[in-house]
């Protein structure tokens, strides 16, 4: 659909959705002002406002606005923001910002009398605040309010205000939240590098000890290698995050100061907290020695979830490819229910079962697969291959009908989602829409509507809105709308002219860039295939494409000319493995080189292992929609596990990788 037309559609929508709102202006005005506010140009954004009344996006100018100097924003004209924009995403999304402010300036008063109307309540320090006001005002509550508070807290990772002070206030009401938690959540800190965090941490329940804190940090090894004795529960803890973090720096020593100095002053629980973290930090690097150090472990439950992931993972690897099961299953066994519901544990608690051969688990095993089975994603299909099933599309679901297609047609928060993205302000049209389908009311749209959502958006061409609503329906599979195929005669034609297979393509282009030709990442890659420009001039020279210039990997055909171009490279150089090639396209050549290195490996394994969490992932869901997107090319049901096949070592005959391969 032409972008003139869209626009005529949406903003007809968008006049009749406001009886007050005149026809929109020219839409010069909003990106300056968008360009205005991340500059924090306060006297800017005041100056295009009144060019801004009656625009669509209107919205959007006031909060961009108001939101630059809301902490001198009078509580009247905040009020009256929200009254004049009722029910709209900027509404509520300022209502956030102020409800931190008032967190902030400890104002919990106006805060107990706003938090109610906040619809998203999507900010974990404001829901922080807010359990901090109920615990207060109703002391019944307490208990329920403090475990929320101490999952939300252990659970962030940057130094914040509002769960800060929450777990602080609760830690001085007996038994609500305990020392205990205060150690946890230096130690969490500590082991992934944020000293203030830390440091925050231990000022709530030790702030003598902050100066020997800052000396551990400074030098985990002479603090460990003083003349210290660990025996006050205080002195303890310090040297654990001693421990911990000479762990980051130097895993070696730290291990062989825990075993020869440190193990018999120290508790069974601090000791099985730093061999998790040693266990944890030799597994992302896919060292053996990791599973000595967890089996240096006496209580999985003393592990946090992340350790107790990177054991499986350990574990599937094994010391010479042979995965342990019974220590996959058992420490699979050993995580919180919320974890043992992620489909990769799931499938992997099967495998193990499976492998134990009792008939009884044998029963269990099925039953798992049975109910993870389906072609939605990378384990899911692994499922359905585990119970003798190929992937196939599955059957569309019945027609939307016109009052369900109306009903979406008239939400002004997605035609503003769309108006927004037509127009160049993405970031802004994608948190509208997601707020239209996600958070506008709780649970989000039903599925039919979600369904209809999606046509919504897959009709206008804007394919990330489009597959990201769809993937929401749980129980409805519209496979066009999840797995579209744009520009189908391109990237055909170029994928037979390469000797890709066009499946592989598509699956890596969905993932890339959910077919937006303007994406652009945070390290400047660039088009659908996310390509870079050094990687696009070296690309260029190697298939012989003259005069190459990296502005051009904004034409859709040369990007899509420059990407399998270098995929092609890039799979040959892995001698055809599609799991590595996708590997190397997210996260270089080099790394997956070193990966492949050690037992020859299901690919299923090598991808679970995949040190980094993005390539992780990445991997997988590459796998599955190239799976996909094969089954409807071909209308033939497919193998995922045929595409995965083996990964080790690269065998001496093959030729020696292209080393200048960027």
């Amino acid at each position: 659909m032409k972008l003139r037309t869209i626009l005529t559609l949406i903003l007809a929508v968008l006049a009749g959705s406001a009886s007050a709102q005149p026809q929109p202006r020219g839409d010069d005005t909003l990106l300056d002002m968008a360009q205005a506010f991340r500059r924090n140009d306060k006297a800017r954004l005041a100056q295009l406002l009144p060019a801004a009344r009656g625009h669509a996006l209107e919205p959007w100018a006031a909060y961009w606005e108001l939101r630059a100097r809301l902490d001198t924003a009078t509580p009247q004209e905040v009020q009256e923001f929200l009254a004049r924009y009722a029910g709209t995403y900027q509404e509520d999304r300022l209502r956030n910002d102020w409800l931190l402010l008032l967190g902030q300036r400890r104002d919990f008063t106006t805060f107990e009398a706003e938090y109610p109307r906040f619809r998203m309540n999507d900010d974990p320090q404001v829901r922080c605040y807010a359990l901090l006001v109920q615990s207060i005002a109703r002391p019944d509550t307490t208990p329920a309010a403090a475990e929320e508070v101490r999952k939300l807290w252990l659970g962030l990772r940057e130094l914040d205000d509002g769960c800060t002070l929450a777990a602080s206030r609760l830690l001085t009401e007996r038994g609500k939240l305990t020392p205990a938690d205060a150690w946890r959540k230096a130690r969490l800190a500590t082991e992934f590098n944020r000293p203030k965090v830390a440091a925050a941490a231990v000022e709530m329940i030790a702030p003598e000890a902050l100066p020997q804190l800052s000396e551990l940090h400074a030098s985990p090894s002479k603090f460990l290698t003083g003349k210290h004795v660990a025996v006050r529960k205080l002195r303890r803890e310090l040297i654990t995050l001693a421990l911990v973090r000479l762990a980051g720096s130097d895993a070696d020593n730290a291990a062989q100061l825990l075993d020869r100095k440190w193990s018999s002053q120290l508790s069974d629980e601090e000791r099985n907290w730093i061999w998790g973290v040693l266990g944890r930090q030799a597994a992302q690097k896919l060292d053996p020695v990791a599973l000595q150090y967890y089996a240096k472990v006496t209580r999985d439950t003393d592990l946090t979830d992340t350790m107790l992931e990177w054991k499986v993972r350990a574990a599937l690897r094994g010391s010479d490819g042979a995965p342990q099961w019974p220590l996959v299953l058992s420490t699979i066994d050993a995580m919180g229910e919320h974890l043992r519901a992620d489909p990769a544990w799931r499938y992997w608690r099967a495998r193990a079962l499976l492998a134990s051969g009792t008939e009884a688990h044998r029963a269990e095993a099925t039953r798992l697969l049975e109910a993870l089975a389906s072609p939605r994603g990378f384990y899911e299909q692994l499922a359905s291959e585990e119970l003798g099933q190929r992937i196939a599309p599955p059957p569309r679901p019945a027609p939307l009908t016109a009052e369900e297609k109306e009903a979406v047609r008239l939400n002004p928060s997605l035609n503003r989602g769309l108006y927004a993205i037509s127009i160049g302000l993405r970031n802004e049209g994608v948190r509208e829409w997601n707020y239209g389908t996600n958070l506008a009311q709780p649970g989000g749209l039903p599925e039919r509507q979600l369904l209809a959502a999606a046509q919504f958006a897959c009709d206008r061409e804007v394919w990330d809105r489009c597959i990201n609503t769809s993937e929401r329906t749980r129980n409805e599979f519209d496979l066009e709308q999840r797995y579209p195929m744009p520009f189908r005669d391109t990237v055909i034609r170029r994928a037979a002219e390469v000797s890709l297979d066009p499946a592989y393509v598509y699956g890596l282009i969905r993932q890339e860039s959910r077919f937006v030709m303007d994406a652009r990442s945070s390290v400047g890659a660039s088009g659908l295939m996310q390509v870079m420009p050094a990687t696009a001039r070296w690309t260029a020279k190697k298939i012989g494409i003259a005069g190459f210039t990296p502005d051009q990997l904004h034409d859709r055909d040369m990007n899509i000319a420059i990407g399998t171009g270098y995929l092609k490279l890039v799979l040959d150089d892995f001698a055809g493995s599609m799991p590595m090639a996708a590997a190397a396209y997210n996260a270089g050549p080099s790394r997956p080189r070193n990966w492949r290195n050690g037992p020859v490996l299901d690919a299923a394994i090598w991808a679970e292992n995949v040190p980094f969490t993005e390539t992780r992932d990445y991997v997988k869901k590459v796998l599955a929609n190239t799976t996909m997107y094969a089954a409807i090319l071909t209308g033939q049901p497919q193998s995922i596990k045929a595409r995965l096949g083996l990964v080790g070592p690269r065998e001496a005959a093959l030729p020696e990788p292209s080393r200048d391969l960027p």
